[in-house]
């Protein structure tokens, strides 16, 4: 089985990353096992889930019973286990719609389609070319977040949007462009108070400049539908420039 895991352990990890996200807590076997019919007792999910603890696929908070997936298990769903949520054919002609009517220039069509990326994902979204102009929009969905309850952990993100070097080096130097969708971790950046963000983010080049798109969020973002809704969105900037 991939990453060294069993097919048993593959099918827990997946249930319980996807329940993490639903839920924003730590996940118990009693919950696994009624909502997911997983074939085997809590006992035995408990045994795995330990199993997967000492793997570094999963860890857990304080002295709850319950775990949360690691960085590298969030990886490992979206690279190998996660079922992607296609945008509908109206919500994918909406997107054109608010996007297309700004083709004047580079920088309108960027504002409007950081604007039609939060609208579309109900995310926190970020636009940015590399010449150090950034545009954000969708601040409040943050809030729909509970971790983001937490104020020290919302200014950290805040402040982090307000640093232009910062965001430049996020979109144009942690991200390589070398795949066209990239998912970033907070843990992985090593900015403080920033442990528990994610950026899921696309590069393009559009007329002469190099740019970026991005949501930001906690690190169980709805990966399943935020990354096909930035995949259109880059696809879209890109037949725009073409």
């Amino acid at each position: 089985m991939t990453k060294g895991l069993t097919a048993r352990q593959t099918q827990i990890l997946k249930s319980l990353v996807e329940e993490y996200i639903d839920t924003a807590g730590p996940v118990g076997s009693d919950a696994l096992e009624k909502k997911y019919s997983l074939g085997v007792s809590p006992a035995t999910i408990r045994n795995e889930m330990a199993s997967l603890t000492k793997l570094k696929y999963l860890q857990q908070p304080h002295t709850s019973a319950g775990r949360i997936p690691t960085p590298t298990a969030m990886k490992f769903y979206i690279d190998q286990l996660m079922e992607e949520k296609q945008m509908s054919v109206a919500d994918e002609v909406k997107a054109k719609e608010d996007v297309m009517g700004a083709e004047e220039d580079v920088y309108s069509l960027m504002r409007r389609a950081t604007h039609a990326l939060a609208e579309r994902t109900r995310s926190l979204a970020v636009g940015s070319v590399d010449d150090e102009r950034i545009w954000h929009s969708g601040y409040a969905n943050i809030f729909h977040h509970p971790e983001f309850a937490n104020l020290d952990l919302s200014m950290s993100l805040f402040a982090l949007l307000d640093e232009e070097g910062r965001v430049q080096e996020l979109f144009f130097e942690r991200m390589t462009g070398t795949s066209p969708i990239e998912v970033i971790f907070g843990e992985d950046l090593g900015w403080s108070g920033l442990n528990y963000i994610s950026v899921v983010g696309t590069r393009f080049k559009l007329r002469d400049k190099d740019c970026a798109l991005g949501i930001v969020g906690p690190d169980r973002l709805r990966y399943p539908t935020v990354i096909p809704v930035l995949r259109y969105f880059k696809n879209l900037m890109e037949e725009i420039a073409g």
